[in-house]
């Protein structure tokens, strides 16, 4: 999918607003082919790629809407393991997102990321959007 795609997929998102549990959306943009045969050439590769798509799609958005909030999720992971309750979709997302660009927009905050479970999986290109703050 270009750019304009992963757009016209958040935008889609963005329509369908929030009714009840849960309050946000997970949207898959891209996934890559997995890496078990891979020497971690490849994967290195396909990573800079994604993040290549995640910062024009953040270029997009930064033109829609301003400066975004850098959001390390690295933090909220380690909370979350030494057991503080931390709301969705951040408590998941810190497990295989380490970071993310956020904008406000309409009461909603929307953030593409770039995601992997482990080095052998998939590559995600993600987006988010959700009424719940983030974590600070």
């Amino acid at each position: 999918m270009t750019t304009a795609g992963h757009l016209a997929a958040i935008e889609l998102l963005r329509t369908r607003g929030f009714d009840g549990e849960p309050d946000f959306h997970l949207a898959e943009l891209a996934t890559s082919e997995d890496f078990w045969e891979d020497d971690g050439t490849r994967r290195v590769i396909v990573e800079d790629r994604y993040e290549a798509e995640r910062d024009g799609l953040g270029f997009l958005l930064t033109a829609r809407w301003g400066t975004p909030r850098e959001l390390d999720l690295g933090p909220v992971l380690e909370r979350s393991m030494e057991g503080e309750s931390i709301p969705e979709p951040w408590s998941t997302l810190s497990c295989h997102t380490p970071n993310l660009r956020l904008w406000r927009a309409d009461g909603c905050w929307i953030g593409p990321g770039v995601s992997q479970w482990d080095e052998e999986l998939p590559i995600q290109l993600l987006a988010v959007l959700t009424t719940v703050d983030p974590p600070t």
